[in-house]
């Protein structure tokens, strides 16, 4: 397959990037299940942003291949709910190449079986987008894999990333930094 010079560029540099692993400021640690070893992990939200600003907003997209409820067990007794959630997620990047994995939504003793399945159905959702972003290169998540990483990461102090008196957006401004203030643009009403 042929490929122009500034696409084997782009190529190139986009290939860097994934390389590259997460800092500090993306990594968050939760307590193990039954009492083991802390588990690593990014939040979702940051995943997406990461995702966004590698590939851009509009060069990567999600679809749910398969969501399915895999138990509703409601106990009698207590009269709650334990439910469980499994999700094949596809993430397809803008020139066709996709990555594909499960994720898992988990709730246990909800009061509600429908607040129950709409939690496991967006933990699902997310853990899949997740998992199948981690394909793509260690700069969406596949370093977490690496133990000797994390071993590392978790001791180093997270830098002080913005905040809300660093850089917000608002109608006609941003605060930056220095908290310098720039108009950006000014609504105005229609005239009647």
């Amino acid at each position: 397959m042929y490929l122009s010079a500034a696409t084997a560029d782009k190529l190139n540099e986009l290939q860097n990037k994934l390389q590259m692993k997460l800092g500090p400021e993306f990594i968050s640690q939760r307590p193990g299940p039954a009492g083991g070893p802390k588990l690593t992990y990014v939040e979702g939200w940051k995943i997406i942003n990461i995702a966004n600003e590698v590939f851009g907003f509009n060069g990567w997209s999600t679809s749910i291949t398969s969501l399915t409820t895999d138990y509703i067990d409601f106990n009698q007794e207590t009269r709650r709910y334990n439910v469980g959630v499994t999700a094949i997620i596809k993430v397809t990047l803008r020139d066709g190449v996709f990555h594909e994995d499960v994720g898992y939504g988990i709730l246990e003793n909800a009061k509600s079986k429908g607040a129950a399945l709409d939690k496991c159905k967006k933990e699902a959702v997310t853990d899949g987008v997740k998992r199948a972003l981690r394909s793509f290169g260690n700069l969406c998540g596949n370093c977490l894999y690496d133990k000797s990483y994390t071993q590392d990461i978790i001791k180093m102090k997270a830098p002080q990333v913005c905040n809300s008196s660093q850089c917000l957006h608002g109608l006609g401004f941003t605060v930056f930094g220095a908290g310098e203030v720039r108009q950006e643009y000014t609504l105005q009403a229609p005239r009647v």
